[in-house]
């Protein structure tokens, strides 16, 4: 996921509350997590961005709230967004 955008701990600087709801806890081996994260003093979550390649494309899933993250001009969920409408395009396997 860091096509065409490098992604580092940096982009998550800023985020608001509520980053995302209704991360996986379980999910097929098909499936590759993207993402960990969590909450001081919390365990970490890997469910929050998970993916898979399915016939010519790839499946992406996430539950990071792009919606809050969007309208406040939060440069690293811009790129982060930006990467994974582009997946399409990334020609790594």
């Amino acid at each position: 996921m860091n096509f065409p955008n490098k992604i580092g701990a940096h982009d998550f600087d800023g985020w608001v509350q509520e980053r995302g709801l209704y991360f996986w806890d379980k999910w097929d081996p098909q499936y590759h997590t993207a993402l960990s994260m969590h909450d001081p003093d919390e365990k970490d979550l890997t469910g929050s961005l998970l993916w898979t390649r399915t016939g010519k494309g790839t499946y992406i899933y996430t539950g990071l709230s792009f919606s809050r993250q969007l309208p406040e001009g939060n440069a690293g969920a811009f790129r982060l967004f930006v990467n994974l409408l582009s997946q399409s395009r990334n020609k790594v396997k």
